[in-house]
């Protein structure tokens, strides 16, 4: 597997950053997974000769305007998300909306949409995962966030990858509002495979908390042996990545071959 970093929140030589994620994968196919919120990701991956043109399939992790709003940039190609991505969703601290910029209707013109709860196999080794259970009890407890209802939104669309190579399983999460630990139980009950060599994308941590130190507890436990915390990871909570795990910072440009 290769993974191509095409938007990120700190750039790298020539490359342009925003606060979002969009990471171009090549397996068994090439999918697009994420778009950030802006054309940033195709800036880049002209930079790197790499033509979306040719991309069938675009993996939304979750309906938030970092992950989403570069949608707008595409069309004519297969649009996998979870049915709620498409909900209205505010910040509760300011009501600022973080939901997409483009409705259900439009992205139903521009996209061949695949709404699904259930796991999703894009191929027989590259597998979208669908609604994730919230099974342990210290991710996942709070949100900032609210629906057009007032109710509290905690992101049910948040979903991640499971890329399945030589009988190990490579996860790669958007932003786990679900909690990447949850994700990661939940992709080795959906293959049947308990080996996770690598995890990589945000992970929704900010402070090195009681819940930073669960995750990496539970990473060591795992014997994961690549970790690549990137997007919405903040920096406390990055730095106790780095003490446990010598981790390398995501940067735009970057390519990763698993």
């Amino acid at each position: 597997m290769k993974l191509t970093v095409l938007t990120e929140n700190t750039a790298s030589g020539n490359f342009s950053a925003e606060h979002g994620l969009s990471y171009y994968i090549e397996h068994d196919t090439s999918i697009l997974f994420d778009t950030g919120h802006s054309d940033v990701f195709l800036m880049n991956a002209e930079k790197l000769g790499i033509d979306l043109e040719n991309v069938e399939n675009v993996v939304l992790s979750h309906g938030h305007w970092d992950h989403g709003d570069g949608l707008s940039h595409l069309k004519n190609k297969n649009l996998i998300c979870h049915p709620y991505a498409f909900i209205k969703r505010y910040r509760k601290l300011d009501h600022q909306y973080v939901g997409l910029s483009l409705c259900y209707s439009e992205l139903n013109k521009k996209f061949k949409l695949i709404n699904t709860r259930k796991p999703y196999y894009i191929t027989e080794n590259l597998i979208f995962l669908g609604e994730i259970p919230r099974t342990n009890s210290f991710e996942s407890q709070e949100t900032p966030f609210i629906d057009e209802h007032k109710i509290d939104d905690f992101v049910p669309d948040d979903s991640a990858l499971a890329v399945i190579q030589e009988n190990e399983l490579i996860v790669v999460s958007g932003c786990a509002h679900s909690g990447i630990c949850n994700i990661i139980e939940y992709a080795k009950g959906v293959t049947g495979i308990d080996k996770v060599i690598t995890v990589i994308g945000g992970f929704h941590l900010s402070e090195n908390d009681k819940q930073t130190k669960q995750t990496i507890q539970y990473f060591k436990k795992q014997k994961i042996k690549h970790i690549y915390p990137s997007h919405c990871t903040g920096l406390p909570a990055l730095a106790a990545f780095y003490n446990a795990f010598k981790i390398k910072q995501l940067k735009t440009g970057m390519v990763i071959n698993f």
